[in-house]
């Protein structure tokens, strides 16, 4: 399968968040209606509600981790532990990458450095991420 980058930036490119377009590109592979994940993440934009925390980018593949890793067990969740696992691995990864992880310091707002990544490249590492930690045998 073809890496799936170049259609969450047009995603982007259409007015969708940073964690929408990287949640909406593989919701078919994890069983998501795209419209539903469309609504849930909108909060998720620009650092969490405009916040310039969390990069939305992230934000986008750990929900994406949840929903790969969780068992849906209502009443007996057994699958937290294998969320965070992920999730960890997705956040780490992202961290390495690019020396940050909060939109803020990625922008490079009201820190002692530049610009770090562009919501664009955000995006593109977070799916690179994905499609290495979630879905290493389709890409």
């Amino acid at each position: 399968m073809e890496s799936r980058i170049t259609k969450a930036d047009e995603l982007h490119r259409r007015g969708y968040n940073c964690a929408q377009a990287v949640a909406c590109t593989y919701c078919d592979l994890v069983g998501a209606d795209e419209a539903e994940a469309f609504r849930g993440m909108e909060a998720f934009g620009r650092g969490m509600g405009g916040m310039a925390t969390t990069c939305g980018a992230i934000s986008g593949a750990v929900y994406l981790a949840g929903l790969v890793a969780s068992d849906g067990a209502l009443d007996a969740p057994a699958s937290k532990r294998e969320s965070y696992k992920l999730s960890e691995q997705i956040v780490s990864a992202f961290a390495e990458k690019n020396g940050a992880v909060t939109c803020h310091e990625l922008k490079g707002i009201d820190c002692d450095h530049g610009m770090l990544r562009s919501c664009p490249g955000c995006i593109e590492d977070a799916c690179a991420i994905v499609e290495q930690i979630l879905f290493p045998d389709k890409f």
